[in-house]
């Protein structure tokens, strides 16, 4: 038995700029900041951007690193640990280190969050027992 693939079965191997923007749901601004920034480098044919696979990949992950937390610098250092040493040791110890960097970061804003919430809880106690007080 022969299977035959049709066109839309076969896995898209190229983006247009605004195939990733719906995808990621993204403006093509943001796209092109991160083309500006060195983390995105699309082919071009005449004036259209054409991404690869590697390029939909490099957006998910910038993306990714966002949401984390880490800066576009960052992000751009893992890039270039990752293309200049493929077996990625390097980039995974990077990637350790930026990791635990940010969990710090964020242990230290939660805990000034806790605070500014008990001085916000103590504000309140004051001005409803001040409220109190004047009712009376």
């Amino acid at each position: 038995m022969v299977l035959l693939m049709t066109e839309k079965q076969l896995p898209q191997t190229t983006y247009s700029i605004s195939d990733l923007s719906k995808e990621f749901d993204i403006t093509t601004r943001s796209i092109r900041f991160y083309e500006d920034q060195g983390l995105l480098k699309p082919k071009r044919r005449g004036q259209t951007r054409i991404y690869n696979l590697t390029e939909r990949v490099r957006l998910k992950l910038i993306l990714r690193g966002k949401r984390l937390g880490f800066s576009l610098s960052e992000t751009r250092r893992l890039f270039e640990l990752y293309d200049a040493d493929k077996n990625s040791s390097s980039q995974l110890h990077t990637m350790l280190d930026l990791v635990e960097d940010k969990k710090v970061a964020l242990q230290q804003q939660m805990d000034d969050i806790k605070v500014v919430l008990m001085e916000l809880n103590s504000a309140e106690q004051q001005c409803r027992d001040a409220l109190a007080n004047n009712s009376e």
